[in-house]
This record gives C-alpha cells, sequence and structure tokens, in this order.
C-alpha cells in the first residue's frame, strides 16, 4: 500500500507538525548520549553492576537499531503518522518506567523497549518530511533535523551533568529518564492535531515481509553485539558472530532479490543501492558516525576520570560542538541546493581538522585549562559537523521514492547505528589498551582522537570520491522506480529544477 503526496492544509501547519517531529526525535537521540554521564549515580543509587550499567547504554543502541527498518517499512505500509504516534507514546511510557525502576534489571528490561521505540519513531521523521515538502523546503527540512540529531547526541553529556548537579548523585539518574516525560507528552498531544493524514492509494495490499526481518534483525544482532560489548566481553570468541552477521545479511540480500523476482515487496527495495546518491550517502553516514559519536564517549571520559572533572563540566567542554553544530546544520540546508556533495567534503574537512585541534590541545594544555583550550577545535568540528550531517542526508534521500522513504530512512539510520556502535568499540579499544599498557592517560586520548579521525578521513575520501563521479558521470535525475504518488507535487517547475539541482549535487 503506497500514500499520496499531499501536504497539510497550510505551510504554517507544515512547519508546525516538522516541530512535532523533531521534538521526538531529539528525546530519542539525547538518550543515547545522556546517560553515559549518568552511570556513576546508577551504580550508586540503583547498585547498578558494571554489566548492567554497560547493558543500559549499549542494549538502547541494539534494540534502537534493530526495529529501524522493519518501523519504516511499517510506516510505508499502513500509516506514518500512526507509527509516529505509537513509537512516541511507547517511548514516553518506557521513559517513565525507566526512572521508576526498583532494580537494575528492571531499568534494562525497560531501557531495552525504550530503545525499540526510538527505532520505530525516526524512520517516520524522514519519511514524513518526505511526504510534507519537496525541492529547497525538503532541504531546509532535512537542515533542521541535521540540526537535531547533532545537538542532542553532543548536549546530551551536558545534560546529564546539569540534572545529576541539580538533584544530586543518588536520584539524579532517575530524572534522565523522567525529563523525556513533558517533552513527549507535548508532542504526542501536538501530533494528534498537527501530523497530516495521507490516504491510501488504490491498489494492491503489500504484505510484511517477516522472513527478511527475522534475516535482517539476526544480520544486524550478529554485527553489533560483539561491538556494543567489547569492553564487557573479553574473549576473542566474540568476534567470530561478525563473519556470521555478514553471512546473515548476505542471506537477506539475496532474499530481498527473490522478493522482487516474485513480485513481491520486500522489507527494502534493492533498487535503492542502484542509485549512487543513496549507496553512497549511507557510506558516508556510516562511518561518519564512526568517528563522530566516538568523541564524545572517549573524551569526556578522559576529563572525568583522568583530569578530575565533575559530570557538568565535562558535558560544558562540548557545548561548542553542540552550538555550532546547530548552526552548521541550519546553513547547510539552506545551501545544499546550491554545493551539494562540496557541502560535505567541506564538513568533513572542518570535522578533522576541528578533532585534530583537541589533540593539539591535549599535548600543548594538560591539565584543567583543556577545556577553555579546546573550546575553538570544539567550534570548528561542530561547523563541520552541522555541513555533513544535513546536506549528506538530503543527498541520500533526495531520489527515493515517497513511498519507500520510511524503509530507505532506516536503512541510513542503521548505518548510523552500526556506524557508532563499530567506532566506540574501535576508538575505545585503542584508548583502553593504551591505558593498560602505558598508563599515560594523555597518550590514550590523543591515540583515541586521532583513530576518530582517521574513520572521518574515510569518509571524506568517499565523498570526494563521489564529487569526482559526479564530475564525469552526473546521476540522472531520476527515483530509484517511478514515484507515481509524488508526482502531482513535483509539476512545478521552480521546485522541480531545485530538486533536480539537489539530485546533481551541484
Amino acid at each position: 500500500m503506497t500514500t499520496v503526496q499531499a501536504r497539510p492544509a497550510t505551510d504554517d501547519r507544515r512547519w508546525k507538525a516538522l516541530a512535532v517531529c523533531l521534538a521526538a526525535g531529539f528525546i530519542s537521540l539525547l538518550d543515547t548520549s545522556i546517560v553515559n554521564v549518568a552511570l556513576p549515580s546508577m551504580e550508586r543509587g540503583l547498585g547498578a553492576s558494571e554489566a548492567a550499567q554497560s547493558w543500559v547504554v549499549s542494549g538502547y543502541a541494539l534494540t534502537f537499531g534493530l526495529a529501524l527498518v522493519p518501523a519504516g517499512r511499517l510506516g510505508d505500509m499502513h500509516g506514518r503518522r500512526q507509527a509516529f504516534l505509537i513509537g512516541l507514546a511507547l517511548f514516553t511510557v518506557a521513559s517513565a518506567a525507566c526512572g521508576l525502576a526498583a532494580g537494575p534489571s528492571w531499568l534494562v528490561l525497560f531501557r531495552l523497549v525504550q530503545g525499540a521505540a526510538a527505532g520505530m519513531v525516526a524512520p517516520q521523521t524522514s519519511g514524513l518530511i518526505q511526504q510534507m515538502f519537496q525541492g529547497s523546503e525538503r532541504a531546509k527540512a532535512f537542515g533542521l533535523l541535521g540540526s537535531v540529531i547533532g545537538v542532542s547526541t553532543a548536549v546530551g553529556p551536558l545534560a546529564g551533568g546539569l540534572l545529576i548537579d541539580a538533584v544530586g548523585t543518588d536520584d539524579g539518574w532517575r530524572w534522565v529518564f523522567f525529563v523525556n516525560l513533558p517533552i513527549g507528552v507535548a508532542a504526542f498531544t501536538a501530533g494528534l492535531r498537527l501530523l497530516p493524514r495521507f490516504p491510501a492509494s488504490p491498489g494492491k495490499r503489500e504484505t510484511f515481509d517477516l522472513f527478511g526481518v527475522l534475516l535482517l534483525g539476526c544480520g544486524v544482532l550478529a554485527l553489533m553485539l560483539p561491538l556494543v560489548q567489547e569492553q564487557q566481553w573479553t574473549g576473542r570468541e566474540k568476534w567470530t558472530m561478525l563473519p556470521v552477521g555478514a553471512l546473515l545479511l548476505g542471506a537477506f540480500w539475496a532474499w530481498e532479490k527473490r522478493q522482487g523476482r516474485r513480485g513481491r515487496a520486500p522489507l527494502v527495495d534493492l533498487a535503492l543501492f542502484s542509485l549512487r546518491s543513496f549507496t553512497l550517502g549511507a557510506l558516508i553516514s556510516l562511518t561518519y558516525f564512526a568517528g563522530f559519536t566516538t568523541v564524545f564517549f572517549v573524551y569526556t571520559l578522559y576529563l572525568q576520570n583522568s583530569l578530575g572533572y565533575s559530570a557538568l563540566a565535562a558535558g560544558l567542554t562540548v557545548l561548542p560542538f553542540a552550538a555550532a553544530s546547530a548552526v552548521g546544520a541550519a546553513l547547510g540546508g539552506r545551501l545544499v541546493v546550491r554545493f551539494g556533495r562540496k557541502l560535505v567534503v567541506l564538513g568533513l574537512t572542518g570535522v578533522a581538522l576541528g578533532l585534530l585541534g583537541v589533540v593539539a590541545a591535549v599535548r600543548l594544555v594538560p591539565g584543567d585549562d583543556l577545556g577553555w583550550a579546546s573550546a575553538l577545535p570544539m567550534l570548528i568540528g561542530g561547523i563541520g559537523s552541522g555541513l555533513t550531517v544535513s546536506p549528506n542526508t538530503t543527498l541520500t534521500l533526495t531520489l527515493v521514492p515517497v513511498h519507500r522513504a520510511g524503509a530507505a530512512g532506516g536503512v541510513l539510520q542503521t548505518g548510523q547505528r552500526v556506524g557508532s556502535a563499530a567506532g566506540i568499540a574501535v576508538v575505545g579499544a585503542v584508548y583502553f589498551a593504551q591505558m593498560a599498557n602505558h598508563g599515560s592517560p594523555e597518550r590514550a586520548i590523543q591515540l583515541g582522537l586521532l583513530t576518530a579521525v582517521g574513520l572521518i578521513v574515510i569518509a571524506l575520501a568517499l565523498a570526494v570520491a563521489d564529487l569526482r563521479e559526479r564530475e564525469v558521470h552526473p546521476e540522472p535525475e531520476r527515483a530509484a522506480e517511478p514515484d507515481k504518488a509524488a508526482e502531482p507535487a513535483r509539476r512545478g517547475s521552480e521546485e522541480g529544477g531545485t530538486e533536480e539541482r539537489v539530485a546533481r549535487g551541484s
């Protein structure tokens, strides 16, 4: 079942509906990082063991990543508004349950549910943007989404530090979850009134690919589990899960091709990968998130464990990155139509230079003044991050058929979650190995950050390769398959020309 491309009654209402989506996206992504500074509070106030603390962090990432593609496909089939509201309601209830948890086991269980609910919300946001906006307006909307992604991830440690500082270490961890409640309730109430209802178009009812869900879920789980548990599972046997995961994903690919040949609706339309903009954009996103999210993990850990910073002070040191990321993303949403992939190249360069500046600050300004010394490099890196995430999302999804937007958004964000888990595993391994073998925190953080820079440079190389390929062989301005549902909204010559310029990335 596909949906008709339509707009809410007024432009004002469309942007209010977008604000609802962004609010839900903010709290779901905030919870990927806000709990990191609350772990000592959980240990003290709840008696959470190291293993339980690990699952509070990694369990959320696991269920978040597992839910993305199936939830995106369900939204495509049965309506993104319904899927969004159900996911948001479940996320809000699970947040309350986490805050009220009577023991570590209950907290882990509710955290798993919370992650799955977040994975249900996320792909509906990108799908609704695809439905509500076109051309330069779509780029602006994705720019705002990029701001939310950058800010929510970066501001998490600061928000957690503020809450724990205000409430105290015994119960401060509970408010890390309670803070979601007023935002979740307000967003749900507003969503009931503002989110558009897109009527289903007549045609054959599509079936849900349950076996495809099983293959994809097991494959993603096999890839992510040893990565997110890298520090807790000490044996080398865990790495045998990686080739198993690769085999399962290969089987998923073969199954989806078989579904397509038999005329059945696949979980993921493999024709999407015939679009260079989608394939390269997804790879860039995966490798960038592998480097980007690890910075806050090892850097705030170093500041607290080695320099004696409080949770609040450690969170404040990444505030320049968060604020600049918001500005860069909003700017990127406006400029992507004009500059395309060149903007992503510029952004990735800025992030790499900013992190190298932080490495220099660690070396040249050791001690308590590091937070001030790293402020300018963090600012540069944040602007670069904003110019990366937002334009890359726009360029990746611009040629995706609207009725496949949920599943495509799920694939893109699954790559981000896998990339984040892999990056934390790799950079964390470098950091902790250096600490264990040589006991030099300064050397460990420098090597950890340089490893993160290496991952970002891989993303930069992919972006440069894509840019050069576009100059030689421009990608046709067409969707992976005819998108008849979106055609009425693309008849305007001005917006049509704008969307073609976005597709070319020039």
